[in-house]
């Protein structure tokens, strides 16, 4: 059965559907006594030789599928498949798809002007609200599209609230309170931005968009009014065998992302993710099918304008309410082990929650993000396996992360000293993978 995109607006919560995971099929005939002997190793699905990982990353890896999917401790009739989650832009993929669709969209005028700019978002400013009426005008009728193909200004406006959370003259677009671990306004702002719009009509823009990005060559940028982005993606082929390979072995394969849920779909059906196993931001459809301001909720946060969408925390709520099954406040918390997936991959401290939420390995794609690479770096539990990026890796961070002063990411918004389980702080750490 086809997962919903959403719920309609009349409805008074968002009903989640549990996804638990699935009972394994029967196991081979011929018994694997243990996981590490040559005789399991032939039987069991192996990463790829050919494919280049950082120093032993494939190993360690490897050993993980070995003891945690069908030919290690999840061989029984009545074992539930271990879970696997992946972030999906800069992890799955190099690049941001949610960049490449708004980019697309803004070049062929499939934005379309709102009643008011302030409508959008709760927490726009009413600067915001005026440098968007002032560069995007009011002569188009609401509704409509605007001309953001030609309209520089407009372009530029709509960009950089999008990417930076500022107007062009650098003042804030999004004021207020909101729990920094569970979302952030931008984020949010991207499929109220498509507001007006049906799913199929998004997912064309998106598959436009994927199709024009794995066509430029790696290195190529675009402009956006007049931002510059990068105007390529790819896919990583070692993310693709890595999928693949967990798939083989009997583990379930989330997406976890946050950006809006049909153009992230329109992506992971090529490394056999299906709609299902997609999770990203759900919009609200009104009773035309078409995308609203309004969001499904997450633990004990209902419909909401962007309160609760799959960010740092969120990412863990998601996950928890949608795969495991969990209800209410508890589904931000961090579970018991048989709750919690076996495996986490990310690349920025918006994953750094699920992704230390594993019980297995904690892949982690370096992008030099403060909070996550203090957490990878630290490796408190020995399982954090920490890799360059696989195209265009970034140079050494030249000075320490600042682990004990200013990494965490506070829910007031404030940046604090990253701390361990038992409450020790993790001292400043090094770039040494890169």
């Amino acid at each position: 059965m086809r997962k919903r995109h959403a719920l309609a607006l009349t409805l008074a919560t968002a009903a989640t559907l549990a996804a638990v995971p699935a009972s394994l099929p029967a196991a081979a005939a011929t018994p694997v006594n243990s996981p590490n002997s040559a005789a399991a190793k032939a039987r069991c699905p192996q990463l790829s030789k050919k494919l280049t990982w950082f120093g032993d990353n494939r190993d360690r890896l490897q050993r993980m599928i070995d003891e945690r999917g069908r030919c290690g401790s999840h061989r029984g009739h009545d074992q539930k498949r271990p879970v696997a989650a992946f972030d999906w832009d800069n992890t799955v993929v190099k690049n941001d798809i949610t960049d490449a669709t708004i980019a697309w969209a803004l070049h062929h005028d499939k934005i379309l002007r709102p009643a008011t700019w302030k409508s959008t978002s709760k927490w726009m400013t009413d600067g915001a609200d005026k440098a968007l009426t002032k560069a995007c005008g009011t002569k188009v009728p609401v509704g409509k599209p605007l001309p953001t193909s030609t309209d520089t200004d407009c372009a530029d406006e709509i960009f950089e609230v999008r990417e930076d959370g500022k107007t062009m003259s650098g003042a804030a677009a999004f004021a207020g309170e909101w729990d920094h671990r569970h979302t952030v306004p931008q984020y949010a702002w991207v499929p109220q931005l498509f507001a007006g719009h049906t799913v199929p009509e998004l997912e064309s823009y998106a598959a436009k968009a994927r199709k024009e990005a794995l066509a430029a060559p790696v290195g190529a940028t675009r402009t956006v009014g007049t931002h510059t982005i990068p105007g390529y993606a790819r896919y990583y082929d070692q993310q693709r065998d890595l999928i693949r390979t967990l798939k083989k072995a009997g583990f379930d394969v989330y997406i976890v992302s946050a950006g809006s849920e049909p153009v992230t779909e329109v992506w992971s059906k090529s490394v056999g993710i299906d709609r299902e196993h997609t999770i990203a931001i759900r919009s609200v459809l009104d009773r035309k099918g078409r995308i609203t301001p309004w969001n499904e909720g997450c633990g004990n946060v209902p419909v909401n304008k962007g309160e609760a969408i799959p960010y740092i925390d969120g990412k863990r709520c998601w996950i928890n309410q949608e795969i495991f099954g969990v209800k209410g406040k508890s589904a931000w918390d961090k579970q018991d082990r048989a709750h919690r997936i076996a495996l986490g991959g990310g690349d920025a401290d918006t994953d750094v929650t699920f992704v230390g939420d594993a019980t297995g390995a904690h892949l982690v794609l370096n992008r030099e993000k403060n909070e996550f690479m203090c957490r990878a770096y630290d490796n408190a539990d020995g399982r954090w396996v920490v890799n360059p990026m696989f195209i265009e890796p970034m140079k050494q961070k030249p000075d320490l992360y600042p682990c004990s002063t200013a990494a965490y990411n506070a829910p007031d918004g404030s940046k604090a000293p990253v701390l361990r389980d038992d409450g020790s702080v993790v001292p400043d750490q090094e770039d040494s993978v890169f």
